[in-house]
């Protein structure tokens, strides 16, 4: 009987697989991938297979198989600018995904995913939320060279989910509140959240805001045009420079944070040294979106597997709690979001977007 979801989060060190059945959830994992397993693969859409294999296995460990399935819900990638909601993938979305038309990360491989499996149980695939979701005011798009326009790209699904969690926990309501949401991982978003909207992103995936474990975030421009043309990148190699050898791995050789926390420990002082500088840029992408809010700030919440980090969370609190209480939600409620999306489709609540 067709009766199980799957849903699917590939992120860049970990590929999260949950199964799902009438709002129970039935089995999950979280299945670290490390550097060596990563990087012998060109690039991430070269690592399809790879992941497809693991989760197959992942489902047989369980005992099912992809005839077992209702549906196959994935985390959405990087797309162009769509409104929120559950949609279904289709050709075209696999085919900007695969080619990479928008920028590379590892969430590209969410709807590709989705689709191979469900494919072999016959059922459809969906996306929930991507993190192309814009809602941008038209303002934050100037980016200061014509021709170049600022594009909001978001942890969307996570932080959308723990803003309203944490908020109702609190006794308020996502839709009247204004929060600043960090999400903080191998790639790192923040975002302005005004009654609702995110009004404005820092954009990492692009190469906006703060450095993270992989990713340069912003880059003293004409320095890095000179290391361009000194090192004769080409477009393949400058992206990942960018996202891949950049941030904490380009000075420590290691894109696991809590390797990089526990050499802190052990009395690493260039280790502590980076990682301050990491949660110092945080802090000030932090304070840009508190003046995109005009100062009227309700909370600020910290979530993403950096969270969980004490050292992390500490020296960001430090710098930014005087703007407004800042409230930590460590990881993310992704899972959780991409079934209910997908489960409200199934149910007739909501009807599914086409790309």
């Amino acid at each position: 009987m067709k009766d199980l979801i799957l849903a699917l989060n590939p992120g860049s060190t970990s590929t999260k697989v949950s199964l799902y059945n009438e709002k129970t959830e039935v089995a999950t994992q979280t299945i670290r991938h490390s550097t060596e397993e990563i990087g012998q693969y060109e690039g991430v859409i070269d690592q399809q297979e790879f992941r497809k294999q693991v989760i197959l296995a992942f489902m047989k460990d369980e005992g099912f198989t992809p005839d077992d399935l209702r549906a196959v819900v994935g985390r959405g990638g990087l797309l162009k600018p769509i409104p929120g909601g559950t949609y279904i993938v289709g050709e075209a979305m696999l085919n900007d995904l695969k080619e990479e038309k928008y920028n590379t990360h590892a969430s590209n491989l969410g709807a590709i995913l989705a689709h191979e499996i469900a494919v072999l149980g016959g059922v459809d695939a969906y996306i929930v939320d991507p993190v192309v979701v814009d809602e941008m005011a038209d303002v934050a798009r100037i980016s200061g060279l014509k021709g170049i326009e600022r594009r909001s790209v978001v942890h969307a699904l996570n932080q959308k989910a723990v803003a309203r969690k944490v908020l109702e926990q609190q006794s308020k309501e996502y839709e009247t509140s204004n929060v600043i949401v960090a999400h903080l991982g191998g790639g790192s978003s923040i975002a302005a959240h005004e009654n609702g909207k995110m009004i404005d992103v820092v954009n990492g995936l692009d190469g906006e805001g703060p450095f993270t474990p992989e990713r340069t975030g912003g880059l003293p421009l004409f320095d890095f045009a000179k290391m361009i043309l000194n090192d004769q990148l080409n477009l393949t190699e400058i992206k990942k420079r960018l996202a891949g050898k950049g941030g904490v791995n380009s000075y420590l050789s290691e894109i696991d944070l809590r390797r990089v926390l526990e050499r802190i420990k052990n009395g690493d002082a260039e280790a502590e040294l980076i990682v301050t500088a990491m949660t110092y840029q945080i802090a000030k992408a932090i304070g840009e979106m508190a003046t995109v809010l005009k100062g009227k700030v309700d909370l600020i919440i910290l979530t993403g597997g950096a969270a969980y980090g004490q050292f992390v969370v500490e020296h960001i609190e430090e710098r930014v709690s005087w703007i407004a209480p800042v409230a930590v939600k460590p990881g993310e409620m992704e899972m959780d979001a991409l079934y209910e999306g997908v489960t409200r489709v199934l149910n007739g609540e909501e009807e599914a977007r086409q790309y």
